[in-house]
C-alpha cells in the first residue's frame, strides 16, 4: 500500500473541503434567506395586484413567474459564490428560449393578447360580445384564448390573438342592447298608425326598456311594401327571449287591426293569422 499516495490524496480531499465548506456553507445560508425574501416579495406583489384590481385570472399567474424569476435569481448568485462558470449555462438557457420561442410563435402571440386583455379589460365574464360574425356570452377569459357561450348552447374557444387584431363589439358595456327587426307595411297603409300599433304592442313586453324609447321608422322601400325598422332597447341577458317576443307581439298586433302584407308570390294583399 503506497501511504504517500494515499496521504497526497487526503491532502487534495482536505484543502478542497476547506476551500468549498464555506462557500458551501454560505450558498446553503443564501439559499434559505434568499427563499425566505422572496416568499415575503411574492405575497407582497399579489397583494399589490388585488388592490389595484388586477383581473383574478392574471394574478396567480404574475405571482408565479414573479416566484419563478426571483428564485431564478438566487440560485444564479449560489452559482456565482459557489465559483461555477455560468457563461457556458446562460449561452444555452439563450438558446434554448430562442428555439421554444420560434416554436411557440402563435401561442406567445395569443399569451401576449391574454395579458393585453385581462390588463385593459375591453370585455369582461358575463357580457355580450361580438367578433365578426360570433356572438355570445363571455363564459371564461383564458390566458390563450376567451371561451364564448352562444345562444345556441355552443362553446366558441377564441384565441385572443384573433380578439385583439379584430373589432369588437361588447354590448354589455352599456347595460342595454338595441334590437334591429325588420316589419313590412303596404304601401296604402298609414305609417303613423302603423308606428303607433306597433308602439303599444312593444309596451306589453316587459323586459323592452320604456328608456330610451323604441325606435320605429321606415328603413326602404321595396317593389311591393315598405319596410319598417323596429329598435327597442333591452338588457343584454334579455336579447334572444325579447327578439322572439317581439315577433310574436308585431304579428299578434298587425293581425288584430287588420294591416295587410305583401306576399312574395305577387302583389296580392293578404290577411295575416293569429
Amino acid at each position: 500500500m503506497d501511504w504517500d499516495k494515499i496521504n497526497e490524496y487526503l491532502q487534495i480531499a482536505i484543502d478542497k473541503a476547506v476551500f468549498f465548506l464555506p462557500k458551501i456553507a454560505l450558498a446553503a445560508i443564501i439559499l434559505w434567506i434568499g427563499f425566505k425574501i422572496v416568499k415575503k416579495l411574492v405575497k407582497l406583489v399579489g397583494l399589490a395586484l388585488e388592490k389595484t384590481g388586477f383581473s383574478e385570472t392574471l394574478r396567480p399567474f404574475i405571482s408565479s413567474v414573479t416566484s419563478v424569476v426571483l428564485k431564478g435569481a438566487v440560485l444564479f448568485i449560489i452559482a456565482s459564490v459557489i465559483g461555477a462558470d455560468l457563461t457556458g449555462l446562460v449561452a444555452i438557457l439563450a438558446a434554448a428560449g430562442f428555439a421554444i420561442g420560434m416554436a411557440l410563435q402563435g401561442s406567445l402571440g395569443n399569451f401576449a393578447s391574454g395579458i393585453l386583455i385581462l390588463t385593459l379589460k375591453p370585455y369582461k365574464i358575463g357580457d355580450w360580445i361580438q367578433l365578426d360574425d360570433k356572438f355570445g356570452k363571455v363564459e371564461e377569459i383564458g390566458i390563450f384564448s376567451t371561451d364564448v357561450l352562444t345562444p345556441g348552447n355552443k362553446i366558441l374557444i377564441i384565441p385572443n390573438s384573433k380578439i385583439t387584431d379584430s373589432v369588437v363589439t361588447n354590448f354589455s358595456e352599456k347595460k342595454m342592447i338595441r334590437l334591429e327587426l325588420s316589419v313590412t307595411m303596404p304601401y296604402e297603409e298609414s305609417f303613423p298608425r302603423v308606428k303607433k300599433i306597433i308602439e303599444e304592442a312593444l309596451l306589453t313586453i316587459p323586459r323592452v326598456l320604456k328608456d330610451p324609447v323604441p325606435e320605429i321608422g321606415i328603413h326602404t322601400f321595396d317593389s311591393h311594401s315598405i319596410e319598417l325598422l323596429v329598435r327597442p332597447y333591452v338588457e343584454p341577458d334579455d336579447y334572444w327571449e325579447v327578439t322572439f317576443e317581439s315577433h310574436k307581439v308585431i304579428k299578434n298586433a298587425l293581425s288584430k287591426h287588420n294591416i295587410k302584407v305583401a306576399y312574395s308570390e305577387g302583389i296580392e294583399l293578404g290577411s295575416i293569422g293569429e
